[in-house]
C-alpha cells in the first residue's frame, strides 16, 4: 500500500512539472504536449532533454514546430515500434499455434502408420470373418481419427492464413502512418529524408535532373496568435491539400517540419521547377480561408518558395541548404514570391550574409 502512494505522489509530481511548463510557457494544453513535458520531468529521455534545454537557452520558448518536431523525433516513433512488437508477437503467436498443431498431426500420422503396418500383419493372420471385421473397423476408425485430424489442420491453417494476411495488413498500415503527417496526409519528415535520399541518388546515378522546392507559410505565427491553433491547423490542410490538388505521379510531396512544407521533383529542370512552384503558390493563395465556428472570412493565405536543382558532385544537405536559403531569400524581399538560386536576389542575399 505504501509503495502504491509512493508511485502515486512520484507520478503526480511528474504531472504537475508537466502542467507547469505548459502553463509557464502559455502552450496548449493537448495530450502531445502534455506528454512532452511529463517525458521531460521524469528524466528518462536524455536527448530529449537536450534539445529541450538547447531550444529554451536559445529562445526563450517552444514554438508549436519545436514541440511538433520534438514530438515526431523522440516519442511518436516509440509507439510505433511498440505497436509492430505487439503485432509481430501476435504473428509469433499463430505460428507458435501453428507447429503445435502440426506436431499433433504428425503424431497422429505416426499412430496411424502404426496401426496400417499392425493391420497388416493382422490381415495376413485372419482366419474367420469375425477377426476379419474386428480388423476392418480398427483401420476404419484409425482412418477417421486421421481425417479429423488433417480436416482440423486444414481450418487451422485457412484461419492462421486469414489471420497473418490481417496482421500483415496491420503492419503495412503501421508502416505507412509512421511516414505520414497526421494533419496534412502528405509525407512526414521522416518519408521527406528517406525519399529525398533515394531520389537524389537515383539523380546523380542516371544523370536526369532533380529539382526541389521548400517552402513555407506567410506570416503562420500571426494565424495561431490572432485566431488559436485550430485556425493554424485549418491553415496547414489548406495547403496540403493544395499540394495534393497540384502534385501528381511521381513527385513527392512532405511536410518537412512546422510550417514549411518541401516538394521533390524527379526528372525536372529548373525552368519546370519554377513553373511548379509558381502554380503551387497560386493554387494556395486562390484559397480563401475561412474560420469555421463563426464562418468569418479571414483572408488568403500565402506562400514563399525557395527552389534548388541538384548538381554534379551535390549531396542532399547541399541541395536542402540552397533551396532553403532560396526560401528565406524570397520571405526578406517581400513574401508571396518564388526565388530559385539564380536569381538575382538570392545572389544578393548570398553576398550580404558574406559581407
Amino acid at each position: 500500500m505504501v509503495k502504491l502512494l509512493d508511485e502515486h505522489e512520484r507520478t503526480m509530481a511528474f504531472a504537475e512539472v508537466a502542467l507547469g511548463q505548459i502553463k509557464s510557457l502559455r502552450q496548449t494544453a493537448v495530450p502531445r504536449n502534455y506528454e512532452i513535458w511529463y517525458v521531460y520531468a521524469t528524466g528518462y529521455n536524455a536527448p530529449l532533454n537536450k534539445v529541450i534545454n538547447e531550444t529554451l537557452a536559445r529562445n526563450g520558448t517552444l514554438g508549436e514546430a519545436d514541440l511538433e518536431q520534438i514530438y515526431e523525433t523522440y516519442l511518436s516513433h516509440i509507439k510505433t515500434t511498440d505497436r509492430i512488437d505487439k503485432v509481430g508477437a501476435r504473428v509469433i503467436g499463430e505460428i507458435d499455434d501453428v507447429m503445435r498443431l502440426i506436431t499433433q498431426a504428425l503424431g497422429m500420422s505416426a499412430n496411424y502408420d502404426v496401426s496400417l503396418s499392425g493391420a497388416s500383419q493382422k490381415l495376413a493372420g485372419v482366419q474367420n470373418r469375425d477377426q476379419l471385421k474386428a480388423v476392418v473397423e480398427q483401420l476404419v476408425k484409425s482412418t477417421r481419427e486421421m481425417q479429423n485430424t488433417n480436416k482440423a489442420l486444414e481450418n487451422r491453417l485457412s484461419l492462421s492464413k486469414s489471420e497473418i494476411s490481417n496482421l500483415q495488413h496491420s503492419l503495412e498500415a503501421i508502416r505507412a502512418e509512421s511516414l505520414t503527417d497526421p494533419l496534412t496526409g502528405l509525407g512526414n519528415r521522416k518519408y521527406f529524408d528517406r525519399s529525398i535520399e533515394a531520389a537524389v541518388q537515383i539523380a546523380l546515378a542516371s544523370g536526369e535532373p532533380l529539382s526541389l522546392l521548400m517552402f513555407d507559410i506567410d506570416h503562420f505565427k500571426s494565424f495561431n496568435d490572432s485566431y488559436g491553433h485550430l485556425t493554424g491547423d485549418q491553415v496547414l490542410r489548406l495547403v496540403g491539400m493544395s499540394l495534393k490538388q497540384t502534385i501528381k505521379g511521381q513527385d513527392i510531396t512532405a511536410r518537412y517540419g512546422g510550417e514549411e512544407f518541401a516538394v521533390v521533383l524527379p526528372n525536372t529542370a529548373l525552368r519546370q521547377a519554377l513553373t511548379v512552384a509558381d502554380h503551387i503558390r497560386r493554387a494556395v493563395m486562390a484559397k480563401e480561408l475561412k474560420k469555421k465556428s463563426t464562418g468569418e472570412i479571414l483572408g488568403r493565405v500565402t506562400i514563399s518558395v525557395g527552389v534548388s536543382m541538384l548538381k554534379p558532385g551535390d549531396d542532399t544537405d547541399a541541395l536542402i541548404e540552397r533551396a532553403d536559403a532560396c526560401l528565406y531569400a524570397a520571405k526578406r524581399n517581400g513574401r508571396n514570391r518564388v526565388i530559385c538560386e539564380v536569381d538575382p536576389e538570392y545572389a544578393a542575399d548570398q553576398h550580404s550574409q558574406v559581407a
